[in-house]
């Protein structure tokens, strides 16, 4: 009924993307910190100012990444280097942590006066896993995930959590390493490949892939299928809907 192999127990799902609405909001968050960071840069030293790509920048370089992952990826591709910065870093600090700390206040601010909204049909295959008696897992690199789960009401339909907050704990490699998957599937004490993933994000699906997992889903909201799959999606779908019509 689920159009997943007989054998996986367990789904393991990204957040951002996949279960809510919130990607378009990141990118909009990255694209405002960076800009504003690289047009006072340029001014500064009488260079062009050329603007972060809210679709290739933020798919290439900072989707799916815990957050100073994504500052560092972005800023290498333009041959940037900041120092590291503390965690504690005010917005203003031209480090690592400042960005990463500048990004999230807008991130933040935009959930607050926007609201969140999770996908119908992402809700409708939750529960139809719940229901057959799968267990569920979310596992996303945003330190805000809970406070995004519970804003869409559907923190409730999910067993464990591995988030931004437990990556940074346990020192964790951020995705496209398998860690964070691999630390949700122990949670549940089951083998990755007894397991599902279910990503939007290109560095998503390569740690699932990458982990040994036993079905990887590619959810194609941005139309890069291809890519998807190239990454290392077993099945691409553009709503999670889809694998409950096939199944």
């Amino acid at each position: 009924m689920l159009g997943l192999p007989d054998h996986v127990s367990t789904c393991l799902f990204d957040l951002d993307g996949v279960l809510t609405r919130t990607a378009k909001v990141h990118a909009a968050a990255w694209k405002r910190m960076f800009d504003d960071y690289l047009r006072q840069r340029a001014d500064r030293e009488g260079s062009a100012f050329v603007p972060f790509d809210a679709v290739h920048d933020y798919d290439e370089y900072v989707d799916g990444r815990p957050r100073e992952d994504g500052v560092r990826t972005f800023l290498a591709s333009r041959g940037i280097t900041l120092p590291e910065g503390a965690v504690d870093d005010s917005p203003d600090r031209e480090t690592v942590h400042g960005l990463g700390t500048r990004k999230n206040a807008l991130v933040l601010r935009m959930i607050r006066e926007q609201g969140v909204e999770a996908y119908e049909g992402s809700v409708d295959f939750v529960r139809a896993a719940r229901d057959a008696g799968l267990h569920r897992g979310v596992v996303s690199s945003s330190a805000n995930c809970r406070d995004v789960l519970v804003a869409a009401g559907i923190e409730d339909l999910f067993e464990q959590r591995v988030d931004g907050v437990t990556v940074a704990e346990q020192q964790l490699r951020g995705k496209p390493a398998p860690d964070s998957y691999l630390a949700a599937a122990r949670l549940f004490g089951v083998a990755p490949s007894d397991a599902a993933v279910f990503e939007d994000a290109l560095a998503g699906v390569a740690a699932g892939r990458a982990g040994g997992f036993g079905f990887v889903v590619g959810v194609d909201r941005a139309g890069q299928a291809s890519a998807l799959r190239d990454h290392g999606a077993d099945v691409v779908v553009t709503d999670l809907s889809e694998l409950l019509d096939r199944g």
